[in-house]
This record gives C-alpha cells, sequence and structure tokens, in this order.
C-alpha cells in the first residue's frame, strides 16, 4: 500500500474539516451585528467587542490546529484503524470550537448582568480546548510508540521538539480550565498565550535526517 497516498487522504479531509469549522465562525459575529442600523458603527463595534474577540481567539486556534496537523502528518506516514479514529476525535473538537465561542461572544457582551453564564461559557471554552490538547497528545503518542506510524528516516530531534510540547499542552490547559472557575478573564488571557506558544515554530518539518 501507498503509505504516502494514505496520510494525504487523512490530511485531506481533515484539511476540510478545519475550513468548515473555521469557516462556521463567522456566522456569529454575523448574527451579532445584524441589528447594525439601531446604532452608529462605532458604538457597535464596541458594544460587541466580546464576539470579535472571541472569534480571533477561536480563529487562531483552528488555525493552530490545522498547522499542527500539519506538523505530526509530515513526521506520520502511515495510518491505521486506531490513528483515524483519534485523528475524527480531533475533527470532532474542531467542530465544536464554534459554539462555545459564540456562547463566550454572546455573555460575554453585558458581563454585569450575564456574569455566571459567562463564567459557564468560559469554563466549557476551556473545556474543549482541553479536549484538544489531551486529542493532540494521544493523537501523538500512539503514532511514535517504538516508531510504528514514522518514517524509517525521521527527523528524531523534531520528534522530541513536538513530544516536548505535547507534553506542556495537557498541563497548561488544564491550568486554564481550572482558572476558568475562579477568573475568566485571566482564563481567557492563558488561552491566549497558549496560542501563541502553539504558534512558534519551534518543530522541524524536514525528515531527510537519518534516525539516531
Amino acid at each position: 500500500m501507498d503509505e504516502k497516498k494514505e496520510t494525504s487522504r487523512v490530511e485531506a479531509f481533515s484539511d476540510g474539516v478545519f475550513a468548515i469549522a473555521i469557516t462556521l465562525l463567522i456566522l456569529d459575529v454575523t448574527s451579532a451585528f445584524s441589528d447594525a442600523s439601531k446604532l452608529q458603527l462605532f458604538d457597535l463595534l464596541r458594544q460587541q467587542w466580546t464576539v470579535l474577540l472571541a472569534f480571533l481567539l477561536s480563529f487562531a486556534t483552528i488555525g493552530i490546529m490545522w498547522l499542527n496537523h500539519h506538523r505530526l502528518f509530515t513526521l506520520i506516514v502511515r495510518a491505521d484503524h486506531n490513528l483515524l479514529v483519534l485523528n475524527l476525535l480531533l475533527l470532532l473538537a474542531a467542530t465544536v470550537v464554534p459554539f462555545p465561542t459564540a456562547l463566550l461572544g454572546r455573555y460575554g457582551v453585558d458581563v454585569a448582568n450575564n456574569e455566571a453564564n459567562f463564567k459557564q461559557a468560559t469554563i466549557l471554552y476551556n473545556g474543549v480546548f482541553l479536549f484538544v490538547a489531551l486529542g493532540y497528545h494521544l493523537l501523538w503518542l500512539y503514532a511514535t510508540y517504538k516508531g510504528r506510524l514514522l518514517s524509517p528516516n525521521v527527523n528524531m530531534e523534531a520528534v522530541r521538539r513536538i513530544d516536548r510540547q505535547y507534553l506542556l499542552g495537557p498541563l497548561f490547559y488544564t491550568i486554564a480550565f481550572a482558572l476558568a472557575f475562579v477568573n475568566p478573564w485571566i482564563s481567557l488571557a492563558v488561552n491566549t498565550l497558549l496560542a501563541i506558544f502553539f504558534l512558534l515554530p519551534g518543530i522541524a518539518l524536514s525528515t531527510s535526517q537519518k534516525p539516531e
């Protein structure tokens, strides 16, 4: 079986799901601005700033999910049933992201009157991201166990870098999730920092090096 062709199909399907999920995010922004005729534009922007913030943060997160998915499948060259199931769990998380994003934006518009709902929306939001982090960690652990799904010529330095990054991911997202119960704004600030952390180009993509 052509291993590269097999993983390419997994990537192509995943790319389509990520694209749909990231497009769906704009629908809630459009809905929030449906009453634009009742307010001046800048007044409306100021009123709906949490909707825009939630959109940007979730757009960045799904974009980073896609970026990291690409990084993993640069090194993964084989796929089996279990890997496909784990990949589907990641795609499930991606398609769920627009829902807590919508809740976060809507309840954040009037935090003073919706503080409890805003906190619950932030908890749900962070819970989804924690699920994403665990999903990536499990997929990577499964693929790299004894190198079963990696290329024989894999760049082991790239593998170690991903190992370190994905070891920290679930821990930090657990912290963000716990902070959501205490202070939603601090939790969202941690989410922003985590988005920057996973966006950093710290993982080599070359697979041409010989294994160590």
